[in-house]
C-alpha cells in the first residue's frame, strides 16, 4: 500500500492514499507534525478496508517523540510520553516498531510495540574506528552498552557522573591510557555532557575519543563538541546531518 501526504499553508495535514492492501508507514515521528500524519494516514487507510479483515497495520517510527519524557518529573508537570503514547494507541496499529527507545517505558505505554536493535550501527562505527574501548556514559547507559560489549567481544569501561552545584562531575572506571574510545549512548541533545565526559577520557591519557548516539539531534551545533570528540556517528532518524564531522547510517 502506498499514499501521499499533503500539507497546507495554514499547516494542516492530508493523506491519499494510491494503492490498497496492508499498511506500512514508516516515518521519524520526532514531532507532532508526524503524529497527525499518521494519523491522517491511518484513517484513510481505515476507512478503505474497514470491511476486509485480511490486511494488517504496521508504524515504523525512528525517532520518537518524547521519549525521555518518561515519567513525570515534578508536580504539576505533564507526562508528555503517556500523552504521546494514548495518542498511538488511539489508532490501533497491529504492529509498533520503535528504532532504540529512550527506555522501556516507550515499549510498555505503546501497544504492540517493539524495539528496533541499534546493535549494527555500533557496529559500523566500532569497526571504522577500528575496535575501540566502549564507555558507557552513565549507569543508566551501562546494562545496553555491556551487551554490546559482549557480542562485539570489545573492552568496555564504564563511567559515572553526578552533579555539583550543577556542574557534572565524571568517574571513570577503568584503564584507557593510549586506547581509542567511543562513548556509546542512545540520544544526543546539545551534547555537552558528552564532552566533559570526552575531557576527561583524554585527561586519562585516551589517545581519541568518539561518540555514536542512534538519534543525534544535536540543537546547538559542533563547536563545543569538536573541543574534545574527535568524529560522530549517528543515524539519520532525527534529521539529516551535513557536515565532516558526522558519520550517519541512514534509516529513513
Amino acid at each position: 500500500m502506498s499514499y501521499t501526504i499533503k500539507k497546507f499553508k495554514d499547516n494542516q495535514v492530508a493523506a491519499t492514499l494510491t494503492e490498497r492492501g496492508n499498511l506500512s508507514i514508516k516515518i521519524r515521528g520526532n514531532s507532532y507534525e508526524d503524529l497527525f500524519a499518521i494519523a491522517s494516514v491511518k484513517e484513510a487507510w481505515g476507512a478503505e478496508h474497514a470491511l476486509d479483515k485480511t490486511v494488517t497495520s504496521q508504524l515504523t517510527i525512528y525517532c520518537l517523540i518524547a521519549q525521555r519524557s518518561d515519567r513525570r518529573f515534578n508536580e504539576k508537570e505533564s507526562f508528555d510520553l503517556k500523552v504521546v503514547a494514548r495518542f498511538i494507541n488511539s489508532l490501533k496499529f497491529d504492529k509498533v516498531e520503535i528504532l532504540h527507545p529512550h527506555s522501556a517505558i516507550s515499549l510498555a505505554l505503546i501497544d504492540n510495540a517493539q524495539a528496533i536493535d541499534h546493535f549494527q550501527y555500533v557496529k559500523q562505527a566500532y569497526k571504522e574506528i577500528g575496535n575501540p574501548v566502549l564507555v558507557s556514559p552513565d549507569a543508566g547507559a551501562y546494562k545496553t552498552t555491556h551487551h554490546i560489549a559482549e557480542l562485539l567481544n570489545a573492552d568496555l569501561v564504564p563511567s559515572n557522573k553526578v552533579r555539583v552545584d550543577g556542574v557534572p562531575q565524571i568517574s571513570i572506571q577503568g584503564e584507557v591510557k593510549g586506547k581509542q574510545c567511543l562513548i556509546v549512548d542512545d540520544l544526543a541533545d546539545g551534547g555537552r555532557t558528552f564532552k566533559f565526559l570526552a575531557e576527561e577520557l583524554k585527561k586519562q591519557g585516551a589517545s581519541k575519543v568518539f561518540l555514536y548516539v542512534t538519534h543525534g539531534q544535536f540543537n546547538y551545533g559542533f563547536d563545543e563538541l569538536k573541543e574534545t570528540i574527535d568524529h560522530v556517528y549517528c543515524t539519520n532518524s532525527y534529521k539529516d546531518i551535513e557536515d565532516d564531522f558526522v558519520t550517519q547510517f541512514k534509516v529513513i
